[in-house]
């Protein structure tokens, strides 16, 4: 895999703030500021989803799975910024980075990106997949299912430790 760090100084917080970009590994990374902010701030979250989503905003039920996957687990999205693991209870080096990697595989659609995004609570990278819009060059979000998958719990709420 080849690995490229994406940074995001500041993470954004509004759907203004973002864009699908030039880069799929960008628009990965939006994905995830996307994400984070959904568990700070559900609508701005959603608005966020669907400048990255483009002509294809959520569904109600994409809405309804989102709610499903991060309620309770808030942290499932930090885990994505480099430095966040378990034992910090996914607290994020800055500024925030992300390590978004591809394969040989992750062009083998015409137009489509499936790349890889690293997160300190799980063993093996999460995939997003992106869309390009050959008409201006944009990078959108297509598939994010990957990045809400359940990851290790946080420390300070593992009753082991």
């Amino acid at each position: 895999m080849e690995s490229k760090k994406v940074t995001l100084d500041p993470l954004p917080k509004s759907a203004a703030e973002i864009q699908p970009a030039n880069t799929p590994h960008q628009t990965a990374a939006f994905a995830v500021a996307a994400l984070v902010r959904y568990t700070e701030d559900a609508e701005a979250g959603i608005a966020m989803l669907d400048k990255l989503l483009g002509p294809r905003p959520l569904s109600n039920l994409s809405k309804q799975q989102l709610r499903d996957q991060l309620r309770g687990k808030e942290y499932t999205a930090r885990s994505y910024f480099d430095g966040a693991t378990p034992a910090n209870n996914y607290t994020p080096g800055m500024p925030y980075t992300l390590t978004v990697s591809e394969t040989p595989y992750s062009y083998q659609n015409e137009n489509y990106a499936q790349l890889w995004v690293k997160s300190g609570g799980a063993d093996n990278p999460r995939p997003v997949t992106m869309r390009l819009k050959p008409s201006t060059g944009e990078w959108y979000l297509w598939e994010y299912a990957g990045l809400l998958a359940g990851i290790r719990i946080p420390a300070k709420d593992d009753p082991w430790n």
